[in-house]
């Protein structure tokens, strides 16, 4: 027969976020898949009313009390949770009146989506960063081979001119084919193949660090905020040293270039390792994440889904290069590249996993 114990440790061991609520939408049960969804502890919960639990906008009190005094249901899809601690959360829940039971209770039943659309967004830009590999790969093969033949023919036809002042003319088709086939170059990333030895990835860093600082000069404080705890990796530690050096040079450039500014701007270093962590579709056991991030004006809401493709640039004098080229390191790494930012806050987030197990091409 079922016990009301073994009910509770059913709900105990859901990992559905479960809060049942009275007619005064103060919280007489919860449990522990709730506590650390709402990041709060069971002692706190005892009695709290559910403002203090979470609040939603728009204000969500007057559609729950109905719900409770009406007996009706409802399910909200994606709701914005501000926790009592200021963090925001994304959720689909529901709330069901429990039938035969008086005074009258609310059910909550909480489903996290972060995770789900986080994993979605990656999955996304994987996707569309290995459709725009495999674009430049048939487009550099279209063009570079046509360029060998004007570069070619150009050198050819030189040596049958004999007025030399007509060599001008040719020396501009060589000199417009190299440089065409260097971007086309670019454009593919390092050729280099890759060297793979044991990584620290704050040696990496502080070789960016030192770069950045003798750049800059005074025009920007540096700020280091490292886990000593990070174990080393499998890398190839110059191309590392590329691509966190393509983000912070960017860092920099905006904050020195930014016109209205008193103070200094600001650049963090800050590592943390993250178990049990999802990138795109695969589940790592342990996980280097490190933020680089400013506090200078931001990137544009229309430029940032597109930042990662090859030619984009939010500066006139950019090549648009630099963070494609990164983005392909880190995915060498099976890692990956993502960007938050706002105008005082622009956070590039990589995710490189702590295995050594590389594939790369």
């Amino acid at each position: 027969m079922l016990t009301s114990n073994f009910h509770k440790s059913l709900l105990e061991n859901l990992s559905t976020a479960v809060i049942l609520l009275d007619q005064q939408l103060k919280a007489v049960y919860i449990n522990p898949s709730a506590e650390v969804l709402l990041e709060v502890s069971g002692k706190r919960t005892n009695g709290a009313f559910v403002r203090e639990l979470f609040t939603e906008e728009p204000d969500s009190t007057a559609t729950l009390k109905h719900s409770i005094a009406e007996g009706h249901s409802y399910t909200k899809r994606e709701a914005e949770f501000c926790l009592h601690n200021g963090n925001k959360i994304t959720v689909d829940y529901s709330a069901s009146p429990v039938a035969g039971v008086f005074p009258p209770v609310l059910l909550i039943e909480i489903q996290p989506r972060d995770r789900l659309i986080r994993i979605s967004r990656e999955e996304e830009l994987l996707a569309n960063q290995e459709t725009t590999r495999i674009l430049i790969r048939g487009m550099a093969h279209e063009i570079k081979n046509p360029l060998g033949g004007i570069r070619g023919a150009a050198q050819l036809l030189e040596r049958e001119l004999k007025d030399l002042s007509l060599h001008e003319y040719t020396q501009i088709i060589i000199e417009e084919s190299d440089r065409l086939r260097n971007l086309v170059d670019r454009m593919l990333g390092p050729n280099k193949a890759f060297k793979l030895e044991p990584t620290n990835i704050h040696e990496v860093l502080e070789r960016v660090y030192n770069l950045i600082n003798v750049e800059a000069k005074d025009r920007v404080r540096l700020v280091r905020d490292y886990d000593p705890s990070i174990p080393e990796f499998l890398g190839d530690k110059e191309q590392l040293i590329q691509a966190f050096l393509n983000i912070s040079r960017n860092a920099m450039q905006a904050l020195t270039q930014q016109t209205d500014r008193k103070e200094p701007g600001n650049i963090i270093f800050k590592t943390r390792p993250l178990r049990q962590f999802t990138i795109g579709h695969t589940r790592h056991r342990l996980v280097l994440r490190v933020d680089i991030i400013d506090d200078g004006p931001g990137i544009s809401e229309s430029l940032i889904q597109n930042i990662f493709y090859p030619m984009v640039s939010g500066r006139a004098e950019g090549t648009g290069l630099g963070l494609s080229i990164t983005q392909g390191i880190i995915g060498q790494h099976q890692g990956l590249v993502e960007c938050i930012s706002e105008p005082g806050k622009t956070n590039f987030i990589i995710f490189i996993p702590l295995e050594n197990k590389l594939e790369l091409e």
